[in-house]
C-alpha cells in the first residue's frame, strides 16, 4: 500500500471546508427558482408566443383582418394557411372566417405581425402549448380570437 503524503491530506480537507462553505452559503440564500406548474410566473411583455388577431376598435365583435393575405404571402416558413373571408352585408371590407396557423412550423420571425397593413396581428402570450400530434398545434385564430372575446 502506497503511503497518502499528509499535504496533500490538508489540500484536500482545505478543498472539502471551501466546497462545503459554497454550499451552507447558498443554502441561506433566497430562493429563485418556480417551482412550476404551481407557480407561474409574469411573463414578459415582448414575449413572443404564436400570433393571434387582434380585435376590432370599432366592432369588438371582429377582427381588425381584412383577409389581404399580405402575412400568407410573406411568411417564410410557410406556417399560415388558408386565410378566407367573407363581405358580409353593411360592412365595408371583408371580415376573416378562417385563419390557419400551423404553429410547428413557424418560426416567430414575426414578418407577418410587421407586413400586416391593419395592426390585425400581434403576438400571445401563450407559452406552454403542447400536443401529442401536429393537429394540435395548427390554430385556427379565428376560432381563438371568438374564444377570447367570449372569456
Amino acid at each position: 500500500m502506497a503511503m497518502t503524503n499528509p499535504v496533500s491530506i490538508i489540500k484536500g480537507a482545505i478543498s472539502l471546508i471551501i466546497g462545503l462553505g459554497v454550499t451552507i452559503k447558498a443554502f441561506f440564500q433566497p430562493v429563485v427558482t418556480c417551482q412550476y406548474p404551481r407557480e407561474v410566473i409574469a411573463i414578459s411583455p415582448r414575449f413572443r408566443g404564436h400570433t393571434k388577431l387582434v380585435g376590432d376598435d370599432e366592432n369588438p365583435d371582429r377582427t381588425r383582418c381584412i383577409v389581404c393575405g399580405m402575412c400568407e404571402r410573406s411568411c417564410p416558413s410557410g406556417a399560415i394557411h388558408k386565410v378566407e373571408g367573407e363581405k358580409r352585408e353593411g360592412e365595408k371590407k371583408k371580415v376573416a372566417t378562417s385563419y390557419i396557423l400551423d404553429f410547428s412550423t413557424c418560426s416567430q420571425c414575426g414578418i407577418c405581425v410587421e407586413v400586416c397593413p391593419t395592426d390585425a396581428l400581434a403576438f400571445s402570450a401563450d407559452y406552454n402549448i403542447v400536443g401529442y400530434s401536429r393537429e394540435d398545434c395548427r390554430f385556427d385564430l379565428v376560432k381563438e380570437y371568438e374564444k377570447r372575446k367570449t372569456t
